[in-house]
């Protein structure tokens, strides 16, 4: 008897995963299956940042490799109290900082290491930001005030026409788009796990006029990837390893998560790297675009990108701290706090990996304020 219905338990259970699967795909929701597989089914609620894994990906490469330099002074001071506990309460997985271009503190937990690699997030935005500004320099793109209809005539929306790559890079395109990330029915979840993002992202309508308010939207550079991507001729990948990773001699490849197998780059999420080469970005923001001597990109961009656009706190990818600190501040940031910070004054970066950050401070988080106040403690040498 028991038998029976251990069988007949069994095909009901079939029979219902089968069902729900059809239906899943009939309902253009099948993304869904991939989602529960690389988090529910791993013990998870969401993303985590060695996802790379259960992707498919394409290697940025590092084309021309060169050691960044240790400070003199490299890991001889001690963090404060407050530094430490607060990257403890955060479970971080990495904390570095550099000084005048050299390693001078680098610490690691967990089991990660210097040749760690992991999903920046999306600081993954700056970078898409910055390989369009290259391509604008290339004469590619006609500027940041081109129409994103050029290279993306499907898009569709009552305001689709007006919509500028500018909008895109600054979050001011008003799209029709919820950022959320637990729910596994939003655009952004579905973003996430398609393997057809082109298609989805090109049926995402422009729904309220461009350049009127700021709203932070994950889609937005994803458009802008994609023209990028068809204005270069190049997949995202190539065009940052040609344009910045080999430039910027990074040490090691990166590699960018796909929608499927040589498909489409998550291009505002995720590149994954190591923390060192990550830092390099910082370096070439204080520096205004010049990497030891070479002009990688134009320094006039810079202070367009890191002053706020239609907000108080975000410009061209380039989140802008206020002045609590009495000198200039900005910063990469991704997801569970994946920070590269640049503060030139100082001839300072900090970069920061974890599993987690802090949900208090609006817009800028709690967290990120003692990482900037604790290393001006330990490294601003105009300090008495």
């Amino acid at each position: 008897m028991a038998k029976k219905f251990f069988k007949r338990a069994l095909i009901g259970a079939l029979l219902l995963s089968a069902l729900l699967t059809l239906l899943l795909f009939l309902t253009d929701n099948a993304y869904i299956i991939k989602g529960v597989s690389h988090t529910y089914l791993r013990g998870k609620k969401s993303p985590g940042i060695t996802d790379h894994a259960l992707f498919d990906v394409r290697t940025v490469e590092a084309t021309s490799p060169s050691a960044l330099p240790l400070h003199s002074g490299y890991n001889q001071k001690e963090m404060t109290d407050r530094l430490s506990a607060e990257l403890a309460k955060w479970n971080s997985v990495a904390f570095l900082v550099f000084l005048r271009d050299s390693l001078i503190h680098e610490q690691y937990w967990d089991g990660f290491s210097a040749d760690s690699r992991t999903n920046t997030y999306s600081a993954s935005k700056t970078v898409v930001t910055l390989a369009a500004q290259k391509a604008i320099q290339q004469g590619l793109i006609q500027g940041w005030d081109q129409k994103a209809k050029d290279y993306l005539p499907e898009l569709k929306g009552a305001y689709a026409d007006q919509l500028s790559l500018r909008h895109l890079s600054t979050m001011t395109a008003g799209l029709d788009w919820d950022e959320h990330y637990s729910s596994p029915f939003t655009i952004t979840a579905k973003t996430y796990y398609t393997d057809r993002l082109e298609e989805v992202m090109l049926g995402v309508e422009i729904a309220e006029p461009p350049g009127k308010r700021h709203h932070y939207q994950s889609g937005s550079t994803q458009l802008l990837a994609l023209c990028v991507m068809r204005a270069t001729g190049k997949s995202l990948s190539e065009f940052v390893s040609e344009s910045f990773w080999g430039p910027l001699g990074a040490e090691k490849d990166a590699v960018w998560h796909l929608d499927h197998e040589d498909g489409t780059e998550i291009a505002y999420c995720c590149m994954n790297t190591n923390a060192r080469d990550f830092g390099r970005f910082g370096m070439l923001a204080n520096h205004q675009g010049n990497w030891r001597g070479k002009q990688i990109i134009d320094s006039a961009f810079y202070p367009l990108a890191t002053t706020p656009y239609l907000s108080d706190f975000y410009g061209h990818s380039y989140w802008v701290s206020d002045d609590r600190h009495g000198t200039t501040v900005f910063y990469m940031r991704g997801k569970d706090g994946q920070y590269v910070i640049s503060i030139p004054e100082k001839e300072l970066v900090i970069v920061r990996l974890g599993h987690q950050y802090d949900r208090e401070g609006d817009p800028h988080r709690n967290c990120f304020h003692v990482y900037v106040e604790e290393v001006l403690k330990m490294y601003d040498e105009s300090r008495p």
